[in-house]
């Protein structure tokens, strides 16, 4: 539906459940894409195909959470196409299970570095590029729980709200220069580790991987042109 064939796209966490629909469906849409994953080979296991290709660079064992290797990857990914034109952010994990006052401060730096730094980081490092431009599209992933704290999981819905908040900053300092923020608010999505973790829910009402993809996409597209700073609910039928 969408034709990325003249972008440049950069997914983080690109081996991950969704991290790995959102690269296939720009993949199918003809994109060039830098692929950024943690691990060392995880991305070669899912993306054999694309490893020796020009249009392709894997960006391995990068730690999102650290700002110079962030900055080192970005340039290199500028140095092999000249540019990036979206900016897809899908790292981030989930915890919970305590009340505030029993957190463990390890829980509450995790996910605020895993959910929030990590989009801070790649932004910082992409954003100059692209006001050289003088255009590019940044997609992030939030989730339903950035719009209200619930039990047991205060952490990790603070970590989300930042996602939110960082979208809605970044929209309103870029609008003008031809930069469009926006993100995505997934509610639970359908993996493997969610249905192992909850095996009696009605998996049926999950959001699929592959549709919030379809939301990224059109978030990334000219078609969203007039879309700025918005937080767009994927809850599927949940």
């Amino acid at each position: 539906m969408f034709n990325f064939s003249d972008r440049v796209v950069m997914v983080t966490g690109a081996a991950g459940n969704l991290g790995s629909a959102v690269a296939q469906a720009f993949q199918a849409a003809g994109a060039k894409l830098v692929l950024v994953d943690r691990a060392a080979d995880r991305l070669q296991r899912l993306f054999p195909d694309l490893v020796d290709s020009p249009n392709y660079f894997l960006a391995t064992s990068v730690d999102m959470t650290d700002a110079d290797a962030v900055e080192v990857m970005v340039d290199e990914a500028v140095k092999r196409f000249g540019r990036v034109d979206v900016l897809v952010n899908t790292v981030g994990g989930f915890r919970a299970g305590t009340p505030v006052h029993e957190t463990p401060f390890e829980t509450w730096d995790f996910l605020l570095n895993l959910n929030a730094r990590t989009v801070f980081t790649s932004s910082r490092a992409i954003i100059p590029h692209m006001l050289r431009e003088g255009s590019g599209r940044i997609v992030n992933v939030a989730a339903r729980a950035a719009l209200k704290g619930g039990a047991r999981m205060a952490a990790y819905s603070v970590s989300k709200s930042g996602v939110v908040r960082l979208t809605e900053s970044m929209a309103a300092e870029l609008k003008k220069d031809g930069i469009n923020v926006n993100c995505v608010l997934p509610g639970t999505i359908d993996t493997p580790q969610n249905r192992k973790a909850m095996p009696n829910a009605n998996h049926s009402r999950w959001v699929k991987p592959e549709a919030i993809a379809d939301v990224i996409l059109f978030l990334a597209s000219d078609a969203a042109g007039a879309v700025q700073g918005a937080a767009i609910p994927v809850y599927g039928r949940g």
